[in-house]
């Protein structure tokens, strides 16, 4: 069963629906200690986010758990959240899972919301049978600054070039929404949990 990981902030519910689309089963919670594969979700400022991982103790657990290997896939803020730290707001520390920085996306005009098509550059489990791009659906002012080239999977483009799919390993993540867009989003969402070894309908 995959782990929706819940520290009240993200469109947890939204997420456990679209599996339940794609026949994976899942269960949010604060507890990820023996989640065979983990989601992290989340939407709005990443300071405000870690401060809540914090609380719940979710912190130190993904960062063992993404160590031990169990197949984590952050979605939007959790993808930033991944990262080594963000200079949104006041700026603060992130989970350091993935080497790298997030900063304020450099477009004329944000927050980025709506379909964007991501160009895929190599690879990747998460992403099979989904040709060389696919549109999806994006909310976010702030991008991920990879500091390994060779995480990037996808890239999209708006006001700059940035990276919207990363994987590490067991470790990957989306800018984008999946459970928002549409069939590609869900083919997604069912590759991982097909890597997650999570049987699927």
């Amino acid at each position: 069963m995959i782990a929706i990981a819940d520290y009240g902030m993200g469109n947890r519910r939204s997420v456990e629906k679209a599996l339940a689309h794609v026949g994976a089963a899942s269960v949010i919670t604060s507890d990820v200690r023996d989640a065979s594969a983990i989601i992290l979700p989340g939407v709005g400022a990443f300071p405000e986010a870690m401060r809540s991982i914090e609380r719940t103790g979710l912190g130190e657990q993904l960062i063992e758990r993404a160590a031990a290997g169990v197949p984590l896939l952050g979605i939007c803020l959790g993808m930033q959240l991944l990262f080594e730290s963000s200079t949104e707001h006041e700026g603060a520390a992130g989970l350091g899972i993935l080497p790298g920085t997030v900063t304020r996306l450099e477009s004329p005009r944000l927050p980025h919301i709506g379909w964007n098509l991501v160009r895929f550059g190599r690879e990747s489990a998460l992403t099979e049978g989904l040709g060389d791009a696919a549109a999806f659906y994006h909310v976010h002012s702030f991008a991920c600054r990879p500091a390994d080239d060779g995480d990037v999977v996808g890239v999209s483009e708006y006001g700059e070039r940035f990276v919207s799919v990363v994987e590490r390993d067991n470790v990957m993540a989306a800018q984008f929404h999946p459970e928002k867009s549409s069939i590609d989003g869900l083919k997604m969402l069912k590759n991982f949990a097909a890597l997650a070894a999570v049987p699927v309908a």
